[in-house]
């Protein structure tokens, strides 16, 4: 082989065409894929410093993020149709393992929402609840009128209901209304005249005497906290006064990776769960959660431009639905770490550790990128 063939195949094999030729290939989005990568390296070091430097919990994130990644991958493979085929049945498959949950499920901190593959895994229902509402709404929707006629809106909001009632009684209200907020989605989506929208949320704030009266002791502590956490600072609102201290305590740049006092010194409650954005502020500054808000911002924007491009009224709905439910587990995840929302135990995408939660992101990615790379093939 001459040196002259050499190098032409060196040229061709880096070339711009080549690489491009090898991203559709393996049916993945190289701007998605690096954005992705970049949050979740950022999350692992973020977490090796609120675990102390827990050699077992960082790999064990490490593993899952592994493991999302090549369920990811496996995912984008089959083009958005196979899914939308399969609506109905993972919609089912999400209810019954929700009902499996009463005379199955744990109990973990007071709540009943983990079930338990006896040698295998544990996993959390309302977690797969997220994606699978928003894959039966968009099939539901897919081939019919748009935007949706009132009765097609009341049998959404039907599908929708079910599951949200099984999750508060969990009792689970934060996942329970984020998972609402997704089949919303799905609907605005659509094209849901804003007179629902409107009509609904004065429905909703009439109510609100009512509903106060409905939901339980600890949820009506949350709210009341909200508004006083000095009302109760070593019970209630401790969470929220020992997170606003990391918070404010880092100031711009910080104090430093593995500085932090607050989750260090074990004042900071769930520090490597939902309370991690704690420690990044307190230990990497306003810069630091500013780049970390800058990735994700990026990651929203890519979603967005993913579900504006794709071809079909499936493919665009779930697209859009993945995209805008993460961006409110990320406004909700630090709003409640910084005060202005009531803690309801939503972790940070992509950056908290956990289980389901990873895995069910890797497959909302997974959608994306088969939304993404089979734009120009579908039939």
């Amino acid at each position: 082989m001459s040196q002259e063939y050499e190098r032409q195949m060196s040229a061709d094999w880096g070339s711009p065409k080549r690489r491009g030729q090898i991203w559709r290939t393996l049916r993945l989005d190289p701007t998605l894929l690096a954005i992705i990568a970049v949050i979740a390296s950022f999350g692992l070091v973020v977490l090796y410093s609120a675990g102390d430097q827990n050699q077992a919990l960082l790999e064990a994130q490490a593993w899952r993020l592994g493991l999302g990644l090549c369920i990811m991958i496996i995912v984008a493979q089959f083009p958005p149709h196979f899914f939308m085929r399969l609506g109905p049945w993972v919609y089912l498959v999400g209810l019954v393992s929700l009902l499996l949950i009463y005379p199955f499920g744990y109990e973990v901190n007071g709540s009943r929402r983990w079930l338990r593959i006896p040698g295998l895994f544990q996993f959390q229902p309302s977690e797969l609840m997220k994606l699978c509402l928003p894959i039966a709404l968009a099939w539901y929707l897919h081939e019919r009128s748009l935007p949706p006629k009132p009765r097609h809106v009341l049998v959404s909001l039907t599908l929708l209901a079910i599951p949200c009632g099984l999750i508060v009684t969990q009792p689970d209200l934060g996942t329970s209304i984020i998972i609402a907020a997704s089949g919303v989605l799905v609907l605005l989506l659509a094209g849901l005249s804003w007179r629902w929208v409107a009509w609904s949320s004065l429905a909703l704030m009439a109510s609100a005497p009512a509903l106060w009266f409905l939901i339980k002791d600890y949820q009506r502590a949350r709210i009341l906290t909200l508004f006083d956490p000095e009302r109760d600072p070593l019970g209630s609102g401790w969470n929220i006064i020992q997170s606003t201290i990391a918070i404010g305590s880092g100031g711009l740049s910080g104090k430093g990776l593995l500085k932090g006092t607050q989750s260090h010194l074990e004042f900071l409650p769930e520090s490597s769960t939902d309370f991690i954005i704690a420690v990044l502020a307190e230990e990497l500054g306003f810069m630091g959660v500013l780049f970390l808000l800058g990735c994700y911002a990026l990651l929203i924007m890519r979603g967005l431009v993913v579900s504006i491009n794709a071809q079909d009224t499936f493919g665009r709905l779930v697209s859009g639905s993945i995209t805008f439910t993460l961006a409110i587990y990320v406004f909700v995840n630090i709003g409640m770490v910084s005060g202005i929302l009531p803690v309801v135990g939503v972790p940070l995408p992509l950056v908290s550790y956990g289980g389901t939660s990873i895995l069910t992101l890797f497959v909302g990615f997974g959608l994306l990128m088969s939304v993404h790379s089979h734009r120009r093939i579908m039939l």
